[in-house]
C-alpha cells in the first residue's frame, strides 16, 4: 500500500498578490491602506492580477504559495469603479511582503522578514499611496528575492 499524500494546509488571509514573471509579491495591509491600488498600478507596469483582497496561502515543496480563493478569481477592487475582471494566473511561489504602512523608516534594517502562514518571507514597509511605490516593489524584489 502507497503512503497517503497529506495535502497542504491553507491559510487564507486578507492580502492581495501579483506576479512579476514567476515571482509573486504579498501585498499585507489594513482595509484602505492601497493593497488593490498598489497591485493596479504594478499590473499597469507588466505584473499579472493573482488575487484581491483574500489570498489562499500554503507551504509545499519548500515555498511558499498564493492563489485566490475560487470566487475572487480575476476579481480586482477599483475604488471609485468598482469590481473588474483582469487576466489572472496562479498558483505563484511567493518571493516577497510588501506590508503597507503609513510611514517607516527613511533607511530600514536589513533582514526584515513578514512570517505567513508560519513561513518567513523577505518583506519591506512601504506606503502605498507614493508615486514610487511601484518602483520601489521592483526594486526590493531584485534586491531581496532575485531570481526566486
Amino acid at each position: 500500500m502507497l503512503p497517503s499524500r497529506t495535502r497542504p494546509q491553507i491559510a487564507n488571509i486578507h492580502a492581495s498578490c501579483v506576479a512579476a514573471g514567476s515571482r509573486g509579491i504579498l501585498l499585507i495591509g489594513a482595509s484602505g491602506q492601497g493593497k488593490s491600488d498598489l497591485a493596479l498600478r504594478l499590473i499597469d507596469r507588466g505584473a499579472r492580477l493573482v488575487a484581491d483582497d483574500r489570498c489562499d496561502i500554503w507551504f509545499e515543496r519548500d515555498r511558499l504559495w498564493c492563489r485566490p480563493p475560487e470566487n475572487l478569481a480575476g476579481k480586482i477592487e477599483v475604488r471609485g469603479i468598482g469590481i473588474v475582471e483582469q487576466p489572472w494566473t496562479a498558483p505563484v511561489p511567493l518571493a516577497l511582503a510588501v506590508r503597507l504602512i503609513d510611514r517607516y523608516e527613511r533607511m530600514p534594517p536589513a533582514g526584515q522578514v513578514e512570517t505567513i502562514a508560519g513561513h518567513a518571507l523577505p518583506a519591506v514597509l512601504l506606503s502605498a499611496f507614493e508615486g514610487s511605490a511601484p518602483i520601489k516593489v521592483m526594486l526590493a524584489l531584485d534586491q531581496l528575492a532575485p531570481g526566486a
